[in-house]
């Protein structure tokens, strides 16, 4: 190979990752703009939680639950609308018991980058605990996809399928916070 050959492919190698970079960040913070309570500094409501999620999507992208137990509970939205809609269901109405925490914890990583395209496998893992002490663990594979639009890598397409779900022992945390200021760097 030349030099100028050596150089392309060595940018290419950097342009790659960093894509993954990029992704990894945009798919983490939807995981933490999803959590309860949100550490996102300066949200101050679900609806502005819901804007910043909206943020790093697509305009034409699709959100959907897959499989036996996840395509009859979130189905398919396609469109930044549609999403909305889908977020404004799961925050909008408030939940009895309420939902007090939940954390997403994301692992298994595959980000498969070409060119202004992307797709990306997960497998997360997830705690709920609602305020009647009542609790659940929930897993599932992820497998999303992502453009890069105007400099900024968007998802383009959220694919959820259920690994399972399992009841926790009541109260099975003891001690968490009713807000996070974890990125607040004033508090």
């Amino acid at each position: 190979m030349t030099e100028a050959g050596d150089i392309a492919a060595l940018i290419r190698r950097i342009e790659i990752l960093e894509a993954e970079a990029e992704i990894r960040r945009v798919q983490a913070r939807y995981m933490m703009l999803c959590d309860t309570p949100c550490p996102e500094p300066g949200v101050k409501d679900d609806a502005e939680r819901i804007d910043r999620i909206m943020e790093l999507y697509a305009e034409d992208a699709v959100w959907e639950g897959v499989g036996e137990y996840y395509d009859g509970q979130f189905g398919r939205a396609v469109g930044h609308e549609a999403i909305r809609a889908h977020f404004n269901r799961f925050w909008g109405e408030k939940s009895d018991p309420a939902l007090v925490l939940n954390a997403h914890y994301l692992t298994s990583e595959q980000i498969f980058v070409n060119g202004d395209e992307a797709e990306g496998l997960w497998i997360h893992m997830q705690p709920w605990l609602f305020s009647d002490g009542t609790g659940l663990l929930r897993s599932s594979r992820l497998f999303n996809a992502f453009r890069l639009e105007d400099g900024d890598w968007k998802i383009t397409r959220t694919r959820t399928e259920n690994v399972f779900v399992a009841p926790l022992p009541s109260a099975f945390a003891s001690d968490y916070p009713g807000t996070s200021v974890l990125l607040n760097p004033s508090e």
